[in-house]
C-alpha cells in the first residue's frame, strides 16, 4: 500500500486499533510520564553524536548500548557504567522490555531491517539516513511504522532547523517567484580507498555475520585509510549507496523540501565515474543526476581535488554560486543557497544578498531576528523526535519516516540509472543530453572539473546512466525489467527484510 500525507492519520488510527493490548499498554507508559529508556544502536562515527545528545537531554535515559564490534561496545559501555546493558547481537537487545526507543546509526544495508525489527518489537526508531538501502526497504520502514504506530524520524536533520524551516516558507510564499530549478551539491574530495589483490582479512573483535546481516557474507574487498570494514563500506553497492547515498540524503531532502513534491520523481538519468584513480571500490566518485520533476531537481557529486597534483583529502574544493556542500534553489527573482545545516541565504537577480534566515536577517524591514535551529537544551532533531514519542503524534515530526523514504528514494533511482549505464565519448554524451539543458550544462562544468584533475574523458569515458521512468504510486520502474530487479535485493536468511511487516 502506498501511504500520502492526505491519508496518513486515517492509517495511523487504522493501525492503532490493529496492535495488541500489551504494546498499547507499554507504549503509553513510555509516552508522557518517566524518562524515555533508549538504546544506541551504532556509535563508532554519526552514532557518537546521536549517544552525545541523547545523554544530555532531560527525560531521556540511554539504557543500552549495541556494536557488532567489541572494542567498541565494551570500552564505552564500561564508560557509561553498570546501568546500561551491552549487546552485539541487535536481535536480543529489541528483546528487552526496558527499552523504549532505539537510535540507529549503523551502515546503510542494516537501516531497514533494524527499524522494522525495532518497530515489530514496539520500539520507536530514530535511524539514520539515507533511510533505507533500497526502494522496496524504504516503502517496508513506511508499512512497519504505520501497522505499529511507532513514532520513526529519519535522520534528515536540516527539517528541524528553523532558518531551513522559515527559508522554505519564504520561497513557497512566492516570494522569489516560480522556482526554476532545484539544485544539490556535493563537492568533498575523496581519497582511493587502495586497490587490493584479494580478500581481506576482518577483524576478530567483529561479528562479522551480523555485521553483514541482510547483505551477501563477503569478505571485505578495502584497505583504505578508515581500515578494512569501518566506513568505507559506503563505496561498494552491497552495504552503501555512494556519495549520492552519503551525503547526499541530505540535500535531496532539501530541493524536495523546496519544491513541495510528496513522491519519488517520474523521471531520472545520471551520468559520472569511478575516476582520477584505480582502487577497489564501485561507486562512482563523479556523479550529476537529473531528476524530472515538473520543476526539476540537479544533483552533482565531485569527488576529485581541484588538480591531480594535490591528492589530498580536500573539501568544498569547488563550488556553484559559494556552494561547495548544501543547494541553491534558483527562483524566477533570485536565487537561495542553503550552505549549512541550518542557514539559508536569499538573493536577488542579480546576485545582491536580500535577507538570511539564520541569526539576524540582514537587510529585513522588521529587524526580525531567527535563531538557527532548535535549541541545544531541546536536543535538536532529536530532541523533536522524543517530543512525538511523550505525544505519540508522528505528525510532530519534522522528518517522519515517509519523508526519508521518498529522499532515498532520489538516491537509489539516480544510482540505479547510473549502474545500468554505459560509458559513452564525450560528443555521444553531449549528444544524448542535447534536449536537456541544464543537464548538459552540468555535464559541461563536470568535464570541466574532470579536466583539471587530469581525467581525460576521450580515454577514461564517462558513463551514461540508462533513462528511467517511474511510477511513483507503484514505485516501480516502468517497462523496465533490469531496473526493477535493483528496487529490491536478495537477502541473506535470516536476515530478511519482511515483504509483509
Amino acid at each position: 500500500m502506498n501511504f500520502t500525507r492526505r491519508n496518513f492519520l486515517k492509517a495511523a488510527a487504522v493501525s492503532a486499533a490493529a496492535i495488541s493490548i500489551d504494546a498499547r499498554t507499554w507504549s503509553r507508559a513510555a509516552g508522557s510520564n518517566g524518562d524515555i529508556r533508549v538504546a544506541q544502536i551504532g556509535f563508532r562515527s554519526q552514532g557518537a553524536g546521536h549517544l552525545a545528545t541523547l545523554t544530555k537531554m532531560k527525560g531521556v535515559r540511554v539504557v543500552a548500548l549495541c556494536d557488532v564490534d567489541s572494542k567498541v561496545l565494551q570500552p564505552k559501555a564500561k564508560a557509561m557504567g553498570d546501568g546500561v546493558q551491552a549487546y552485539t547481537d541487535i536481535r536480543k537487545l529489541l528483546e528487552n522490555k526496558d527499552v523504549d526507543a532505539v537510535s540507529i546509526a549503523v551502515p546503510n544495508h542494516w537501516h531497514a531491517l533494524a527499524t522494522v525489527w525495532a518497530c515489530q518489537a514496539g520500539k520507536d526508531v530514530y535511524v539514520e539516513k539515507p533511510a533505507c538501502h533500497n526502494i522496496f526497504e524504504g516503502r517496508k520502514m513506511v508499512e512497519a511504522a504505520r501497522k505499529y504506530n511507532r513514532i520513526v524520524q529519519c535522520g534528515t536533520q536540516c527539517r528541524s532547523s528553523v532558518g531551513l524551516q522559515e527559508a522554505v516558507k519564504y520561497v513557497r510564499d512566492g516570494k522569489l517567484g516560480k522556482i526554476v530549478i532545484a539544485r544539490g551539491f556535493c563537492y568533498k574530495g575523496r581519497k582511493s580507498i587502495g586497490l587490493v589483490d584479494g580478500p581481506q582479512p576482518v577483524p576478530e573483535s567483529i561479528d562479522y555475520d551480523i555485521w553483514c546481516g541482510p547483505a551477501q557474507n563477503e569478505p571485505p574487498r578495502r584497505n583504505g585509510s578508515f581500515g578494512t570494514v569501518h566506513y568505507d563500506w559506503h563505496w561498494f553497492w552491497n552495504y552503501g549507496n555512494g556519495d549520492y547515498g552519503n551525503q547526499g540524503p541530505h540535500q535531496v531532502d532539501i530541493a524536495r523540501w523546496f519544491l513541495g513534491e510528496d513522491a519519488i520523481a517520474p523521471f531520472s538519468i545520471a551520468v559520472g565515474g569511478r575516476l582520477g584513480y584505480k582502487d577497489s571500490a564501485e561507486t562512482p566518485n563523479t556523479l550529476t543526476v537529473y531528476h524530472g520533476y515538473k520543476t526539476p531537481m540537479l544533483f552533482e557529486v565531485r569527488g576529485l581535488p581541484q588538480d591531480k597534483a594535490a591528492q589530498t583529502q580536500s573539501w568544498n574544493m569547488d563550488k556553484y554560486k559559494g556552494v561547495g556542500v548544501g543547494n541553491v534553489i534558483e527562483c524566477e527573482n533570485g536565487y537561495v543557497v542553503v550552505p549549512s545545516y541550518t542557514e539559508a541565504i536569499i538573493y536577488d537577480k542579480d546576485g545582491k544578498e536580500v535577507t538570511r534566515f539564520n541569526g539576524a536577517k540582514k537587510g529585513a524591514a522588521d529587524g526580525v531576528t531567527t535563531p538557527a535551529g532548535l535549541s541545544a537544551e531541546s536536543g535538536g532533531h532529536h530532541g523533536n523526535w522524543i517530543a512525538a514519542i511523550r505525544s505519540r503524534n508522528p505528525k510532530q515530526l519534522n522528518a517522519e519516516i515517509l519523508e526519508g523514504h521518498l529522499s532515498a528514494g532520489l538516491v537509489h533511482t539516480g544510482n540505479i540509472s547510473y549502474r545500468l549505464g554505459t560509458r559513452k565519448a564525450p560528443g555521444e554524451i553531449k549528444e544524448a543530453l542535447a534536449d536537456n539543458k541544464s543537464l548538459t550544462e552540468a555535464f559541461n562544468r563536470m568535464a570541466g572539473h574532470l579536466d583539471a584533475n587530469g581525467v581525460d574523458i576521450t580515454a577514461d569515458k564517462v558513463q551514461l546512466g540508462m533513462p528511467l521512468k517511474f511510477d511513483p504510486v507503484k514505485e516501480r520502474f516502468v517497462d523496465n525489467a533490469q531496473a526493477n530487479e535493483l528496487v529490491t535485493r536478495n537477502y541473506r536468511a535470516p536476515f530478511v527484510v519482511p515483504v509483509e511487516v
